[in-house]
């Protein structure tokens, strides 16, 4: 499994480099916008790291402030314990005032009664398992306009694995037989991000090339693929990298055919520090000073 990890690394070196600098690329016909207020906290799973929570807390406004956990993607059928350990890894790490909220019923899911808790959230937290869940659950519900309205007040979205695809507009792994299907039964996610699909466990699923079949298809999306461990913090448009490991970006716009008429799907990869405009899908500062100006070369 190690070498075969890094057999798939060595793969993504000799295809991937870092994105043309912010004064060399145009601004894409389709522009992929974040949350006009508020932030979001986009996480590929096996979080471990502290300061990945540190920063939820951080822009929530305290480990005090009221905060909402969601667990709905983890199982089909959630029993009363699953619910109490939800909100575990949040109170561990110094949150004092945690509401878990859940339901399968969509009609629930559009009641005030149900959405109260979110009315009062500075944050909330999606955790693992099934994206789909999500959507089946909340998506044209009550429960999704105050996810939107909690952004637009100035709160902040996180969520891990699961609850990082759904925070897209199309939903990458949707399908509900397998989520080995990229472009499946399920396609729409919350659209806190706009054009855009996100995939996680990035590496350690050998996943790096997955995203390639839906911007193929649809070229207009911006794909971004994190690693375990690893976070993009979005503000408004931009967003920056957190956490050990990297994020890779798939923009069609860089691929390009040689004279054979093969098409190069190229992806490059970001890391902590780094910070990247989708708008204009600019790498807007990186963060290891690294100057890289060069695109992949057919």
């Amino acid at each position: 499994m190690i070498a075969a990890r890094f057999k798939s690394l060595i793969a993504i070196i000799a295809i991937s480099v870092l994105a043309p600098s912010a004064s060399s690329q145009p601004e894409p016909t389709y522009a992929t916008t974040g949350p006009e207020n508020g932030s979001l906290l986009i996480v590929g799973g096996a979080m471990r790291d502290p300061a990945i929570l540190k920063k939820f807390f951080e822009l929530g406004g305290g480990g005090e402030q009221p905060y909402v956990v969601i667990p709905t993607a983890g199982a089909d059928n959630i029993n009363e314990l699953a619910l109490n350990r939800a909100a575990s890894f949040l109170t561990r790490a110094g949150a004092t005032n945690v509401t878990v909220l859940h339901t399968k019923d969509r009609d629930e899911a559009d009641t005030e009664q149900f959405v109260r808790p979110l009315k009062a959230a500075r944050g909330v937290w999606f955790g693992g398992g099934r994206q789909w869940r999500l959507a089946d659950s909340y998506l044209g519900t009550k429960t999704e306009e105050e996810f939107h309205k909690l952004l637009a007040r100035g709160g902040v979205i996180g969520g891990s694995s699961a609850g990082a695809t759904i925070q897209g507009s199309y939903l990458a792994r949707g399908d509900t037989k397998t989520n080995a299907i990229m472009m499946g039964d399920h396609t729409e996610g919350f659209s806190f991000i706009k054009n855009i699909a996100i995939d996680q466990h990035l590496l350690q699923r050998n996943r790096q090339f997955d995203l390639v079949e839906i911007v193929k298809a649809k070229p207009q999306l911006l794909g971004v693929g994190l690693d375990e461990n690893t976070a993009i913090v979005v503000t408004g448009n931009e967003f920056e990298v957190i956490g050990p490991n990297y994020v890779a970006v798939y923009d069609h716009k860089l691929w390009k055919t040689n004279q054979h008429k093969k098409t190069f799907q190229p992806f490059f990869l970001l890391r902590k520090g780094d910070t990247y405009d989708m708008k204009t899908r600019n790498v807007t500062w990186d963060g290891s000073h690294r100057r890289n100006n060069a695109i992949l070369n057919p």
